[in-house]
């Protein structure tokens, strides 16, 4: 059972197209076309084509590509704003908002020709984004599911409460969650392939695997391919094997 995964892409199209270069190379040495690619969330904000992004996923979705495309907490943040200009997400800090340079809806919005996030009115600068903002785009971002199963492995953005049933998770610990889940060392009943938390590498630790590598800090966009208990990190020339503890 064989199923690549790609970091939190934060806005960067060309490390996203890159990656997919690379999933196609290796689909062409392993002669398989049909394994799922699993999308870890965080699509937008901090990076600067946030729209070029979802049009791409999109576009491949629509041919009929086997991609799963999950949400990150600045997913439903960028929505949460579409929604409401005063959003607050509950996993966010009290006093920040979503269009702040430290978190990056200002470079989100300025993918679709919005500008003047943190300069002008509030309410005016939504009203732009509800005209620029495709609606096919807010209805792919609202329909994203937050977890995906696959054989031994599940798939999240941030990480899942430990000693919650998987299938019990609370949508805000999926987006949101760090050390309650990253300090665990337990067997959460699958590998918990997660972004969220930037790491210099993608790392396996045993009972979870961390493929957000900083493309939203302009650093690299990880893809691994998993197949049963093995991970490989896909490089420019290939697999590089990922080992738990190494």
């Amino acid at each position: 059972m064989r199923t690549y995964a790609i970091g939190d892409i934060h806005g960067a199209r060309d490390k996203l197209e890159d990656v997919h270069d690379r999933i196609a190379m290796d689909r062409g040495r392993v002669g398989d076309h049909g394994a799922p690619v699993v999308h870890i969330g965080d699509l937008v904000d901090r990076g600067p084509d946030s729209r070029g992004v979802i049009d791409f996923l999109l576009a491949g979705v629509g041919r009929g590509e086997p991609w799963i495309v999950l949400k990150g907490n600045h997913d439903r943040m960028f929505t949460g704003f579409l929604a409401d200009p005063d959003s607050q997400d509950p996993g966010l800090r009290e006093g920040m908002h979503w269009i702040e340079p430290r978190l990056g809806g200002d470079t989100t919005l300025a993918s679709y020709g919005v500008a003047g996030a943190g300069e002008r009115m509030l309410f005016d600068l939504h009203a732009d984004a509800l005209a620029a903002v495709p609606a096919a785009h807010v209805r792919f971002l609202s329909g994203l599911h937050a977890s995906y199963r696959r054989g031994p492995a599940v798939f999240v953005h941030a990480g899942i409460r430990p000693g919650v049933p998987l299938d019990a998770q609370a949508e805000d610990d999926l987006l949101w969650i760090r050390r309650p889940f990253l300090d665990d060392p337990r067997d959460h009943g699958a590998l918990v392939v997660h972004g969220h938390t930037p790491v210099d590498r993608v790392t396996h630790y045993g009972n979870r695997l961390n493929i957000d590598t900083g493309a939203g800090y302009g650093r690299t966009l990880s893809a691994v391919v998993i197949e049963g208990d093995r991970v490989w990190l896909l490089g420019p020339g290939g697999r590089q094997p990922v080992l738990p503890g190494g």
